[in-house]
């Protein structure tokens, strides 16, 4: 779909109105306190903002994601915790929105995205991280059912998910032996671990899953036996421009925080802000802001135009979260030892860029995407 103008403001309007309200002036309260906002997500999904670049006959919003990644940076603005979680639900929904069948979307859709419900998607493991196409969970066939055994690891809104979109081992090994199953967040057998003590995003919990001996009936396979990591990795295409779109909002927020401290902060006389070399530093990270959102905005419509989108998929990640750690970064140095504390939310954001770089993909990983559709693959592969 092309976007609307009209419709685009009015929409951009509301979600700002949201972040300014209810979601900014508790995030520094909420994350020192490693609280989940489930409230803020009944409200999205109430707003129709969980499910905007799907279907409308799903529930979904009709949205292009041009709109859809611009939503996320306002929100991650706001809230990092908040425009991530979208993302990763948006990244659940996925395999049964591209790859489902027909009945099976009717059915779970609606719920999925405009039902208060919230997800989780279900790739690495302890032992298979970059390397995703090792992973270890198995599902087995019994009559109409599998019976899904494994570990999951850093699931985001792991043990709060109502749904997880899971990838198990049904044939042999390597990437073709790999299928996708929908499987409930109340699932006999489904257990989470307790919440990994991170560096920052207190507020989002992420957690290993372990399923033991889950069974999930045959309707819940989604996709073909044997595809289940293609869809993966078309999956990931989108969660990558999600996670850029996020980026570019942290590293504005930083921008914003050290711009106001420096222009009312006085040494030797004058603002801070009258200093070159302050001046140039926010040159800088404005420049990033704007050079990121440009080349997320540009692989969102590749995506909107049906285009092949895993490289500036892998582009856009790379260089929006890159640029989140240095502005971040700088954002802390600008306001000095006031930046530093955490009276100032400047530290927070840094230690939340951190993560941008590692999630869907560490930022090596996009570098081998990118390389290889420039070179090809190396020789020894």
């Amino acid at each position: 779909p092309t976007p609307d103008a009209g419709e685009t403001r009015a929409l951009m309007e509301l979600v700002r109105r949201l972040a300014e309200r209810e979601i900014r002036p508790v995030a520094d309260e909420e994350e020192a306190a490693g609280r989940f906002p489930r409230e803020t997500f009944r409200t999205l999904s109430e707003l129709g903002l969980l499910g905007l670049p799907y279907p409308s006959e799903h529930g979904g919003g009709d949205q292009p994601y041009e709109v859809y990644l611009r939503v996320l940076e306002e929100l991650a603005a706001a809230r990092l915790t908040v425009g991530l979680g979208v993302s990763v639900h948006s990244l659940a929904c996925h395999a049964l929105a591209r790859h489902g069948t027909k009945e099976q979307r009717a059915e779970h859709l609606p719920a999925m995205l405009g039902g208060g419900l919230l997800g989780a998607y279900c790739l690495s493991e302890p032992t298979a991280g970059s390397d995703a196409a090792d992973l270890r969970t198995r599902a087995v066939r019994d009559g109409d059912e599998w019976v899904i055994t494994g570990t999951k690891a850093w699931i985001t809104h792991g043990g709060i998910a109502d749904f997880h979109t899971v990838l198990a081992r049904t044939g042999g090994p390597g990437a073709r032996g790999i299928t996708a199953f929908l499987v409930p967040g109340d699932a006999d057998g489904l257990e989470a671990a307790a919440p990994e003590r991170k560096m920052g995003l207190n507020g989002s919990p992420t957690a290993q899953l372990h399923l033991d001996g889950v069974r999930v009936a045959d309707d819940r396979r989604l996709g073909e036996e044997g595809r289940g990591f293609r869809i993966a990795l078309d999956a990931l295409d989108a969660g990558r421009l999600g996670i850029a779109a996020c980026a570019v909002g942290l590293a504005r927020a930083a921008l914003d925080e050290a711009t106001a401290f420096v222009t009312g902060r006085r040494q030797f006389g004058r603002p801070i802000s009258d200093f070159q070399g302050v001046r140039f530093a926010l040159a800088d990270a404005a420049t990033a802001v704007e050079a990121g959102r440009a080349l997320y905005l540009e692989a969102a419509r590749r995506h909107d135009a049906g285009e092949p989108v895993s490289r500036h998929a892998a582009m856009a990640k790379l260089f929006c979260s890159d640029a989140a750690m240095r502005v971040t970064t700088d954002a802390v140095q600008l306001m000095g030892g006031y930046g530093y504390t955490a009276d100032f939310p400047a530290e927070r954001y840094m230690r939340e860029a951190k993560m941008l770089q590692i999630v869907e993909g560490t930022n090596q990983i996009q570098r081998v995407v990118i390389s290889r559709h420039l070179v090809g693959p190396p020789e020894r592969d």
